[in-house]
């Protein structure tokens, strides 16, 4: 790839509060990385809009950063909507555990990867953060999917050896058993044909605490600090799965998975809904980040993140869809959830309680948050150079179609009015051009009906 020049109207988060419109020129060299970007009305800018081969971007259209799935279960994708009315102990067990067992079948998942990736490139989404299954093979068909679509993967096999709650015929056998296939695993991603440039990266993925046991916790630990690897997994995510750490540890899910070693820079800890004050500062202070999942908290939680509390205390965080226990793989639908969510919290629901008792006072977010959060948040939590389209980041952009219908973008709409407009309405059907890295890897789309 050459060096190429895009110029487009551009919508992105300077801060969570504070978004930018403007029409801007990029360049962008053969590495995917913006090296220069230039506002309308500068010399740089005339110049940049000169050239014969520059990419000019409708007026009537709007580039905004790629989005990142925070938190999702590759595998879950055939089940996405199902289901939702049992509790999470009964949903992982029936329905969840037998579904991710038969990915042991290498052709099953290539099948299913190669839709949810396509599909999630479709609904604008860069980069996303894969838990997978505890099966090796299946495992490396997601990421040699995501580096043949050009999205930018972080995949996970999954760590799972606790007898007490891993059906037999779905889980490692020991402990050891599992970190020699992590390890396997980690360095099988980074020498992928196609993934000299680490597009796709390996993640160690502890399924959650009650899952694993604490050799298989502690080892995971030792491996992630021994091989310089990102971690993922779940805390505090019910009442059932946070009481059940309690008990079996004496300490909160976070507090626990830094004892084992496993809170470090850039591990995303999904849902997080029981953490408190004193947790999410340890969160904080370890550089790692939250992956908010309005829709499967809304089904599995019994209750809603702080949000406002989060963002206040500066935690990274990002959203996620969660599939599937979040029904949607569209990361816009989330984002408009994560704000319909904080104010349900911040209002109450009970009708026959007083309004001025109902609620969690001062807990609302606003359009512009959820837009940082599915755009800069999420890049951010994971420690990538990407989100905002700014000058040293790379080029993960995604055109917006502002033609027609609710999402109609017009010319005296100022940077807030498009956020809303786009986090409300923005879908997979008002989404034209995708680059990852500066490589177009979707083609522009017809204007929606």
């Amino acid at each position: 790839m050459t060096e190429t020049i895009i110029l487009a109207r551009v919508l992105t988060s300077e801060t969570p509060q504070t978004t930018l419109l403007e029409n801007v020129a990029f360049l962008v060299d053969a590495e995917g990385v913006i090296q220069e970007r230039h506002s309308l009305g500068t010399e740089r800018y005339d110049a940049l809009s000169a050239h014969r081969n520059a990419v000019r971007l409708s007026d009537e259209t709007l580039l905004i950063p790629g989005l990142t799935d925070l938190h999702i279960h590759a595998p879950q994708w055939p089940q996405a909507g199902m289901a939702l009315d049992r509790p999470l102990e009964d949903w992982l067990g029936t329905y969840t555990f037998p579904l991710e067992a038969r990915y042991a079948d290498p052709a099953f998942a290539e099948g299913v990867y190669d839709d949810l990736v396509r599909t999630l490139l479709e609904n604008g989404t860069t980069t996303a953060l894969y838990f997978a299954t505890i099966h090796e093979e299946a495992s490396l068909v997601l990421a040699r999917t995501c580096l043949r679509y050009g999205q930018r993967g972080f995949v996970g096999l999954v760590a799972m050896d606790h007898p007490d709650l891993c059906p037999p015929d779905y889980r490692q056998v020991s402990a050891q058993d599992a970190l020699d296939v992590t390890r396997r695993f980690i360095g099988s991603v980074r020498a992928l044909p196609g993934n000299e440039h680490g597009l796709v990266q390996p993640v160690i993925t502890p399924r959650f605490i009650p899952a694993c046991s604490d050799a298989l916790l502690e080892g995971l630990g030792a491996l992630a600090a021994e091989l310089n690897v990102r971690v993922q997994t779940h805390a505090s995510e019910s009442d059932w799965e946070h009481q059940h750490v309690l008990d079996r540890t004496g300490q909160t899910d976070t507090r626990a998975l830094d004892r084992f070693g496993l809170l470090r820079a850039h591990t995303v800890l999904a849902h997080a809904g029981f953490l408190d004050q004193t947790d999410r500062a340890l969160v904080g202070n370890r550089n790692a980040a939250l992956a908010h999942c309005p829709i499967s908290n809304a089904f599995f939680a019994g209750a809603a993140l702080p949000l406002r509390h989060v963002l206040d205390e500066h935690v990274h965080c990002g959203l996620g869809t969660d599939i599937s226990g979040g029904y949607s793989p569209s990361i816009f639908e989330n984002a408009r959830q994560a704000v319909l969510t904080s104010r349900l919290l911040e209002s109450g629901t009970n009708p026959h309680i007083p309004a001025s008792e109902r609620g969690l006072p001062k807990s609302r977010i606003d359009f512009q948050e959820a837009f940082w959060l599915a755009t800069r948040g999420g890049a951010e939590a994971l420690g990538i150079s990407a989100g905002q389209l700014m000058s040293g980041q790379k080029f993960d952009a995604v055109e917006i179609l502002g033609t027609s219908g609710a999402l109609r973008l017009r010319p005296k709409d100022d940077a807030a009015t498009c956020a809303q407009k786009i986090v409300c309405h923005a879908s997979s059907q008002t989404i034209g051009r995708v680059w990852v890295n500066g490589r177009q890897i979707k083609e522009k789309a017809s204007p929606p009906c």
